[in-house]
């Protein structure tokens, strides 16, 4: 039997100058102001999925010699990625003002110190990217995924190789990073 498929929906990323725009307009002051400034930088610079930023533990960071980071993610699989000094530095300043010092406990946590859910990252990301849209945008809303879709066409751009790229987001085939191209 034919079936013929539908072509996955058009990627949308953010630009450079978006991405910019963004962290300029972050916060500087307030309670959780270094919390969702590291929350989007990680997630920036990861293109982590949203339930493996909400899982994420602090074992789970390597901050010291080349920092980088273990995520866990679909089909129970582990990949290794890289973190960006600005993001290292954040992290631990995230870290520092944490109550909480279990190594088991969860990196981005709540103003109730509970690990944040899906839920909750999606919402800071909303909160803080919704300057970025025009009103007769199409695109209308930025979800966390939007900044996995980034990483991956800044990693390209940055003329990094689609099967690093690949490691990188934990793709299991090649295909699904030739998306981005």
């Amino acid at each position: 039997l034919f079936r013929s498929r539908t072509p996955p929906p058009e990627t949308f990323f953010l630009e450079r100058d978006e991405v910019q725009a963004l962290f300029a307009s972050l916060p500087s002051e307030g309670r959780l102001a270094v919390r969702d400034r590291a929350l989007l930088l990680f997630l920036y610079n990861t293109g982590a999925r949203v339930q493996e930023v909400a899982d994420l533990r602090h074992t789970n960071l390597e901050l010291e010699g080349q920092p980088r980071v273990h995520l866990h993610g679909k089909g129970d699989k582990w990949r290794v990625c890289p973190l960006w000094k600005e993001t290292l530095a954040l992290l631990k300043q995230l870290m520092a003002e944490q109550k909480s010092t279990d190594p088991e406990g969860p990196v981005f946590t709540s103003a109730q110190d509970q690990a944040l859910t899906r839920f909750g990252i999606y919402k800071i990301v909303r909160r803080h990217t919704r300057f970025l849209l025009k009103s007769n945008d199409p695109r209308r809303r930025i979800s966390p995924h939007t900044f996995r879709h980034t990483c991956a066409v800044h990693l390209l751009e940055a003329g990094v190789e689609a099967n690093v790229i690949r490691g990188w987001l934990g793709h299991v085939g090649l295909e699904t990073t030739n998306r981005y191209a």
